[in-house]
């Protein structure tokens, strides 16, 4: 009896050498890659493209790594970066990665987007068009401004109710300019045009009001019609002051049946013709003292309280203004009163 406890004691001796042995080959392996995976070493040729955006935290970035193959453990990646970069800040963009790439060289990457997506506050003041817009949001770096000129050519892809006013007509150069609504927006950089047109579309929509509405159901007018009209008004005012009259003289015009003969609309259908390869007959369509009522499309961008104005527009009989020398405007029933009153204000 005591010989079988003697060698029962020796096979649990050995196999306690086994077990230490094992879980220390065990450890050792799993040290092995784990500093492999740290180090970039023996890794395959993996390529990655990461994408973070605003929305990302930390724990998914490294699930991102860890779920396309750059980094073994995303656990490690987490703590190893708490450990060595406490205050990361994580830009918005995209990294091409490769798995051999190690810890030290991906936190340096992420320091340093092949396209950036940083969030960038560009303002869109009121009153600009969609050129102008275009011009901006390529010196932000937001996108490029043949891109969004392109995107706003056509109101397919959008899904707003107002866009259904815009009449199928070959003669409007861009059909979202009216829309793209003027404010301050926080755009991320390299952006996908469309994206950058919809968020703009989306503020205009935010901002319809029941009084908007209203007005174009009692006066038999589309939301695309107030928005063309506010939008030579827009132009053609200082500010809020002077806008009511202003529109009450082209709405007196249009009831007429007379030509609105808005200088205003010169200066965009030449930009179309001559800077961005649009036709006479487009420029002729938007051009106020060649066409018939308003320009086939609107010329600008309006803000709210030119809008606000339109809508709001005293009744009056004026059917012409001109501003003066001090930029104060001037009313007149008839011509002969306008021209007596070019007389008294001297306005060039």
């Amino acid at each position: 009896m005591k010989k079988e406890k003697k060698r029962s004691k020796g096979v649990i001796a050995v196999l306690v050498v086994i077990l230490i042995a094992v879980l220390a080959g065990v450890g050792y392996y799993g040290y092995t890659i784990v500093k492999n995976d740290i180090n970039g070493e023996k890794q395959a040729k993996t390529e990655y493209t990461l994408v973070i955006t605003k929305s990302d935290f930390e724990y998914e970035i490294g699930k991102k790594l860890y779920d396309n193959k750059i980094i073994v453990f995303d656990s490690v990646w987490t703590s190893w970066m708490s450990k060595h970069y406490p205050d990361f800040t994580y830009i918005n963009g995209e990294y091409n990665l490769t798995a051999d790439m190690s810890y030290e060289e991906i936190a340096e990457k992420l320091q340093n987007p092949d396209i950036s997506h940083q969030s960038v506050k560009v303002a869109i003041p009121e009153g600009y068009n969609v050129m102008q817009i275009a011009k901006t949001l390529e010196e932000n770096g937001i996108c490029k401004a043949d891109d969004f000129l392109e995107v706003c050519k056509s109101k397919e892809g959008f899904d707003y109710d107002f866009l259904k006013d815009i009449p199928d007509n070959p003669l409007i150069a861009y059909q979202l300019e009216g829309f793209l609504f003027p404010a301050t927006y926080d755009f991320a950089m390299n952006s996908d045009a469309k994206g950058i047109a919809d968020a703009m579309l989306n503020a205009f929509d935010l901002r319809i009001t029941d009084k908007w509405t209203a007005y174009c159901e009692e006066n038999n007018i589309t939301m695309f019609e107030l928005i063309n009209l506010a939008s030579v008004v827009q132009e053609e005012a200082f500010g809020p002051e002077s806008a009511g009259n202003i529109a009450s003289v082209f709405i007196n015009r249009l009831d007429k049946g007379a030509k609105l003969q808005s200088d205003v609309t010169y200066f965009y259908a030449r930009d179309l013709r001559d800077d961005y390869g649009f036709s006479q007959e487009v420029y002729d369509s938007y051009y106020t003292y060649r066409c018939d009522g308003l320009p086939s499309g609107p010329i600008t961008n309006p803000g709210e309280e030119i809008i606000n104005a339109v809508v709001n527009h005293p009744d009056t009989d004026y059917l012409y203004f001109f501003s003066d020398l001090q930029k104060e405007f001037h009313f007149a029933k008839d011509y002969d009163e306008f021209v007596k009153l070019q007389e008294k204000y001297p306005w060039k």
